[in-house]
């Protein structure tokens, strides 16, 4: 039987993962029933923004509007993933190709939970690309929540319930060479930047 392309890589990162993703609608409400409902993300926390924090000088990055809404759903693996509601009509769509924008969010699961969300998704209508080999024994699903937020969700051969995204799709040294060196020449940098991989799996 096949065995899982796993790899460990020895520089621990220093942060512990997404704590949540930030994202915009302006239908609150159909985004709760696709990512609920569709995707099985439950609803944790909705609350509105504190006054002065949009407008005021309490603003952290925050959208420049008062008294949004502000709700987040349990991603799995200790993640969420929150949106704001922007007031209809006051921004634009935006290009998920711009720079600086997010052309699209990955959420991992495993095989069995993958089919379930597969045929989820076709029940509800939802125009899909994939199931697609993405490389790294990895199949992934392509498709757009109703904010036309781009969302993918893949699944890796041969790992069932224990799944290691890291692991997978860490490379060797020789491998991460191969492409890095059609960036720069520089050995310095090529070790600085590769002398955490495996030489081999």
């Amino acid at each position: 039987m096949p065995q899982p392309m796993r790899a460990r890589h020895s520089q621990p990162p220093d942060s512990r993962g997404i704590h949540h993703l930030a994202l915009n609608t302006d239908d609150m409400k159909s985004t709760i029933d696709f990512y609920t409902r569709v995707l099985g993300m439950p609803l944790v926390h909705a609350l509105k923004v504190p006054p002065g924090v949009g407008t005021g000088p309490g603003n952290r990055g925050n959208p420049p509007f008062e008294n949004l809404r502000h709700y987040f759903f349990d991603a799995g693996g200790d993640t969420l993933v929150a949106f704001f509601e922007m007031p209809k009509g006051a921004k634009q769509k935006g290009d998920r190709d711009a720079l600086a924008a997010m052309q699209h969010c990955s959420f991992t699961t495993t095989e069995q939970q993958f089919q379930v969300l597969h045929a989820r998704l076709q029940a509800e209508g939802v125009p899909l690309i994939g199931p697609v080999n993405v490389g790294a024994q990895t199949w992934s699903l392509y498709f757009f929540d109703p904010n036309g937020i781009r969302l993918e969700y893949s699944w890796q051969e041969h790992d069932g319930a224990d799944v290691h995204v890291v692991e997978r799709w860490t490379q060797t040294r020789e491998e991460a060479l191969k492409e890095l060196q059609t960036l720069s020449d520089d050995p310095e940098w090529l070790r600085a930047v590769t002398q955490h991989l495996p030489a081999s799996r």
